[in-house]
């Protein structure tokens, strides 16, 4: 047996059985030994039956009395006595009728499970029973626990997994002696044996650390060979223009914030210099990015280089390109941006193509449709990708395909990102962060209700639809489930057409939409045709509706906190205050999650708390990269981030050859490719 035979290769796993574990996605021995467990049961303490009191107990002991039968509307009962030097259990097993036959009498049995009374007498139900051996699978040590499916359980991964032991035993280092030493990190074999099979609490600890390292150390790696490889590449360098940058400030209606002004400051500087600029711009939620993209758009254009602005969606492109005119006007600009998004008309393309062409439009903003064979952008200099992790690689690719050099690239996202997921997940990147926001900007009051209190929320809501205002509802659901009993926006379109508010316009607006649908809803919205949008999280990307003054959160304990921060960044945006009202499913106590919203306002705070108490992916959801691949690693232990880190830094100072180590060098090349840069 090698390590990618076939399941079927392993004794006791035929092709039936083969079939269950193809709908965890391992059909190869490989892939068993990768599937790690989601938890552990710790049966590991062996306690005499006399000592023995309520709660999950493991003993030894000789089962002396096995009994079947059958009770009231077909139930069956197994019955058994366990006992040891110190006294007597009873074993109960409910519709498992092969019990009977299956246990040996006057055999030593592990046994595990709950102990509890009933009927006047402590018993245990339905134990965990296995022959006394050196390696016991299932009781008396610590258990992996695994994803399972319907009629396949733990048990069936666990005895499959003893039978590739003495391969696991034999895998190759995947990792320099240099690194396991100096950070006292396990083999990788003994790495992947105890993270199945732990010998102890600490044995199980110390091959989190190893497994959790490498993760960290893959990812690091590959941001960093990426890093270098940008460092040798050629773009164009775009001087710094002082009179152009205090030309622009002096008309801008408002004054810049010191986050903006050391922000753009480190724009500049990379954009002089003969190697492409990858920055990363982190700003809260009207933060004033925006300004920034414009300051350093102008710039290129001053020197004749085209700038292309990519937004997620037609509207946003919309609404930034109507910005960027009103910004660019007093500098004489505004007729260089041109917009180009799918949903044009034919012969309005063909003229922002020839303008792209001819060098007419400098300010290029739109959609996936600037990426096309038909633009062409023969001056390109300057790429800005707002909402970054939303955009493949593929896509950058073929923008700088286009211009034939490498490409300044400034990235923007309001995402509050914590620093040790962009140590890791945008370690290829310089981060710049807005974290201040302009000045009379009023912070969005956020309440948490309960279901008892909707009708008097209605009313409130209400008087500021009657003032003229709109309101998002936001749902964790497109459709009713029956696996998840929460709002869905179908559900919540109903409810409110047909009930409260069956006098207001509402609209519906959710992913399974097609694109065109999900903009003229939106478009609906912002220009007030409606006065009510109930939505999924859709909208939680960069839409500007300035006269949105409510967000109702339904189900919100079911958010990320990094989520509704994002939602409730969508209202509040003019002089009129916000209000963010977070329904929970039921009445209970609110947590401490949703408490730090009522608190804070500050998104690197809530986001941090987030990766804390969820982990990452309550910060991105499904995002883009899903390939962050952290299984193990946990994004909060800052410690285990510096040393990966260091130590793929020091392999690359080294010259260290990747190819010597074969599952490293798969595992960095496949990062490599999601990774922003490439």
């Amino acid at each position: 047996m090698t390590i990618n035979s076939p399941l079927t290769d392993i004794k006791g796993v035929g092709p039936e059985l083969a079939k269950k574990f193809a709908v965890l996605g391992i059909q190869n021995v490989a892939q068993l030994i990768d599937y790690y467990p989601r938890r552990y049961d710790d049966y590991s303490v062996l306690t005499p039956i006399v000592d023995m009191t309520p709660g999950v107990v493991t003993t030894q002991a000789k089962i002396t009395s096995v009994t079947g039968h059958y009770v009231r509307r077909g139930m069956h009962i197994t019955e058994a006595v366990a006992t040891d030097a110190t006294g007597s259990v009873k074993l109960v097993w409910f519709n498992q009728p092969y019990r009977a036959g299956a246990i040996k009498n006057d055999h030593e049995y592990y046994i595990s499970g709950e102990l509890a009374l009933k009927a006047g007498r402590f018993s245990i139900a339905s134990p965990s029973l296995e022959l006394v051996s050196s390696f016991p699978v299932n009781t008396a040590r610590i258990v992996p626990v695994y994803r399972e499916t319907k009629g396949f359980k733990s048990a069936q991964i666990r005895k499959a997994l003893t039978q590739v032991l003495p391969l696991i035993r034999s895998l190759p280092e995947t990792l320099p002696d240099w690194v396991l030493q100096r950070f006292s990190l396990m083999s990788y074999a003994e790495s992947i044996e105890m993270i199945h099979f732990p010998k102890s609490p600490n044995h199980l600890e110390r091959a989190r650390k190893r497994l959790g390292f490498e993760e960290v150390f893959g990812l690091t790696m590959a941001a960093l060979l990426n890093k270098h490889e940008l460092l040798v590449e050629k773009a164009v360098k775009i001087p710094f223009n002082e009179g152009l940058a205090k030309e622009f400030v002096s008309h801008l209606p408002f004054s810049l914030t010191d986050d903006q002004r050391k922000v753009i400051w480190q724009i500049y500087l990379d954009m002089q210099k003969a190697q492409p600029m990858n920055r990363l711009v982190e700003g809260d939620v009207g933060s004033g990015k925006t300004v920034v993209a414009a300051m350093a758009a102008v710039m290129a254009i001053r020197q004749g280089f085209q700038v292309a602005l990519m937004a997620p969606t037609e509207l946003l492109a919309r609404q930034h390109a109507e910005t960027l005119v009103e910004l660019l006007r007093p500098l004489g600009y505004a007729e260089e941006v041109v917009l180009l998004v799918g949903g044009l008309s034919a012969p309005q393309k063909k003229v922002a193509q020839e303008k792209i062409r001819n060098g007419e439009a400098q300010l290029l903003v739109g959609t996936h449709a600037l990426i096309q064979d038909k633009v062409d952008m023969h001056s390109l200099g300057l790429v800005i990708v707002d909402e970054q992790h939303r955009f493949g690689v593929e896509q950058r690719k073929a923008l700088q395909a286009k211009a034939g050099h490498a490409l300044h690239v400034l990235n923007m996202t309001a995402t509050p990102i914590p620093r040790s997921l962009a140590l890791t997940l945008y370690g290829e990147l310089d981060i710049s962060v807005i974290a201040s926001k302009p000045a009379g900007r009023k912070p969005i009051k956020t309440k948490i209700a309960s279901p008892n209190s909707r009708a008097q929320l209605y009313e409130k809501i209400e008087s500021e639809l009657v003032a003229g205002r709109q309101m998002f509802v936001v749902c964790p659901l497109v459709s009713d489930s029956d696996n998840l009993p929460a709002k869905s926006a179908e559900q919540m379109f109903e409810e409110l057409s047909k009930g409260v508010f069956k006098h207001r316009r509402i609209g519906l607006l959710h992913g399974k939409m097609k694109a065109d649908a999900k903009d003229a809803v939106m478009q609906q919205f912002a220009n007030h045709e409606l006065d009510i949008l109930v939505a999924t999280t859709v909208i939680e990307v960069g839409v500007n509706v300035p006269n949105a003054t409510v967000m109702l959160v339904e189900n919100a304990e079911r958010f990320g906190l990094a989520q509704i921060h994002q939602l409730r960044g969508r209202v509040g945006r003019s002089d009129h205050q916000g209000y963010c009202y977070l329904m929970m499913g039921d009445s209970s106590s609110p947590s401490k999650r949703l408490r730090a919203l009522e608190t804070s306002s500050d998104g690197f705070r809530l986001a941090e708390l987030d990766l804390e108490l969820r982990g990452p992916g309550a910060i991105y959801g499904s995002m883009q990269h899903g390939q962050l691949d952290l299984r193990i690693a946990k994004l909060s232990d800052t410690k285990l981030i510096a040393d990966a880190r260091a130590a793929a830094a020091d392999f690359i100072e080294r010259g260290s050859d990747l190819l010597q180590y074969e599952q490293l060098h798969d595992r960095v090349q496949k990062l490599r490719a999601v990774t922003n840069l490439n």
